[in-house]
């Protein structure tokens, strides 16, 4: 790795830079522009190149045209059950008691959901006891979201193809900027008064996932290095029904959404039997967590001679349905050779989303002054140990507006450091060559299922270095594939840590050494960046416990 300070080639001042695009960076944006701030949206793709793109299911929130006999608490109740003890009661209560109005925001904004007669249509995700889950497009939820806010009024300047290398801190430690990457290869510095890491998930440290290229943890490492803590990392959530095409699959792979579960497709072995039966009272409609262990533990019986997938029968569902309900999802089956309608559809778990990330109150500030975290990419205490399906657009709305009001009340912070010399940290750099490889290890050893012997194994190889002596190999250039593959190392490193330490299984975080849940942790485990390495340790986290 490399270290010291490189000149910049050009700089820029703003009131507040928002690193990424999703919903919850467009959501801040948008609210602090028209507070009257001046924002500068970074992102290191297109604009449109978001996490929030591809959410197919919905968003879960109880509106006014609820169905009979929901409510708030019920939302409430289910997204603790779900959260494994672990969950954030203020967290799971404020969330889910704005969402409402937070939609009606965003409806006012431009976006569109499915509706009947009777009003917004809804359906029932894992682990929800009604019918709340809202849906635009069918299952393009995600992407009739990122449309309306891209398109709404008042959008700020969008820096495209720029990656986001470091936070910049003046001498008391509060951020003041980012250093970023540009497509050229120079490096230039955005000086600003607050931070907003928007940056999304982390599926791409796994060898498969859900999850669009942009997500390479690159908000936990900036985080981390600028002295932040996470906290949860260790939980992962992994989606049972991800489209299998094969077992050389890797990489981004389409999902298909939990909400046809939910109208009532059943999950099926090689031999035709039903996995998810006497498993748990909710059968296929059992939290993430439940149906991705139920499925896994089924595959190492091999039924039928099969042992890498399993298959999602939909054939239930009317064809003329499911094409109406399920575009998304119909489309990607028919490239890949199969009809839902007519045959059952082949998946397998993939890497989905990330419970943990960027330790935050409930304005989205984290324990470094000025910088804040908003969306997958922060740990707000909602999800605890495993989120329940389609709270997480809901978590960016609600969190995204809550950041923009806070930083909105915060005395503005210098957007120039105390000594702004004209240089910036030099950038973390790793050779990719070894990253499907890492890519591989964290799947086969810190997926479903770990015990320590493999997180030792797999921490090894994270860490491990082609040259032997952890120098940088010569003539190894500032590029996004070499600053991608230097978070994606540190942000394993992480989440490696953090499973090692919690010596449970709970939620998401199955420990094959340790089958049992533990009330001895009931706390949430803590990385930080220490001047010896990452430092883990377990403590109780309240939303109060996060220094403003």
């Amino acid at each position: 790795m490399t270290a010291g300070r490189v000149p910049v080639a050009w700089e820029a001042t703003t009131d507040v830079v928002v690193v990424g695009t999703g919903v919850a960076g467009l959501t801040a944006a948008l609210d602090l522009t028209a507070a009257g701030r001046s924002v500068l949206l970074l992102t290191k793709g297109a604009p449109e190149e978001a996490g929030t793109q591809w959410a197919q299911g919905g968003v879960a929130v109880v509106t006014d045209e609820r169905d009979p006999g929901d409510s708030i608490g019920a939302h409430i109740e289910d997204t603790l059950v779900a959260g494994g003890g672990l969950s954030d009661p203020a967290a799971v209560a404020m969330v889910i008691e704005q969402g409402p109005a937070a939609i009606r925001r965003l409806r006012a904004r431009g976006a569109t959901f499915d509706a009947g007669p009777d009003g917004l249509l809804r359906t029932r995700e894992g682990g929800h006891s009604a019918r709340r889950v809202i849906h635009a497009g069918g299952d393009a939820t995600g992407a009739e979201i990122e449309r309306a806010l891209l398109a709404a009024g008042g959008l700020p300047t969008v820096l495209a193809d720029h990656v986001v290398l470091d936070v910049l801190r003046r001498a008391d430690g509060r951020a003041c900027g980012v250093s970023v990457l540009g497509p050229d290869g120079t490096v230039g510095a955005v000086r600003a008064g607050s931070v907003v890491l928007a940056t999304g998930g982390a599926g791409h440290l796994y060898a498969v996932t859900t999850n669009p290229s942009v997500a390479t943890g690159d908000g936990l490492a900036v985080a981390l290095r600028a002295g932040a803590a996470l906290a949860d990392v260790e939980f992962f959530q992994f989606h049972p029904t991800v489209l299998w095409s094969g077992g050389a699959d890797r990489g981004h792979r389409p999902l298909v959404t939990e909400a046809v579960r939910g109208e009532g497709a059943v999950l099926i072995d090689g031999a035709g039997a039903r996995v998810m039966t006497g498993v748990h009272p909710m059968e296929d409609l059992a939290p993430r967590d439940v149906v991705s262990l139920a499925v896994t533990r089924r595959l190492a019986q091999a039924p039928g001679g099969i042992d890498d997938h399993v298959f999602l029968d939909a054939t239930r569902i009317p064809a003329a349905t499911f094409r109406r309900r399920f575009p998304t999802v119909y489309a990607a089956c028919l490239a890949s050779g199969v009809d839902p309608t007519a045959q059952p559809i082949p998946v397998a778990p993939a890497a989905h989303y990330h419970c943990g990330g960027v330790l935050t109150d409930l304005d989205g500030r984290t324990t470094v002054p000025g910088l804040f975290a908003v969306g997958e990419v922060a740990r707000t205490g909602l999800h605890g140990a495993n989120r329940l399906a389609s709270n997480s657009l809901l978590e960016g709305l609600v969190l995204g507006e809550r950041a923009a009001a806070a930083i909105g009340r915060d005395p503005a912070g210098s957007p120039t450091p105390d000594e702004n010399d004209g240089t910036v940290p030099a950038p973390t750099l790793v050779d990719p060559a070894d990253r499907g490889l890492r890519q591989l290890v964290m799947s086969a050893r810190a997926g479903i299922g770990r015990d320590a012997d493999g997180l030792g194994l797999a921490t090894a190889t994270v860490l491990g270095d082609p040259t032997g002596d952890g120098t940088v190999p010569a003539g190894l250039a500032a590029t996004r594939e070499t600053v991608e593959a230097a978070n994606l190392r540190m942000a394993s490193a992480a989440l490696l840590a953090a499973a090692a330490a919690r010596e449970e299984s709970r939620g998401c975080h199955v420990r094959t050494d340790f089958p049992e849940r533990s009330d001895a942790w009931s706390t949430s485990v803590l990385v930080e960046l220490g001047g010896a390495g990452l430092v883990t340790r377990a403590r109780a986290v309240r939303q109060q416990e996060v220094p403003a």
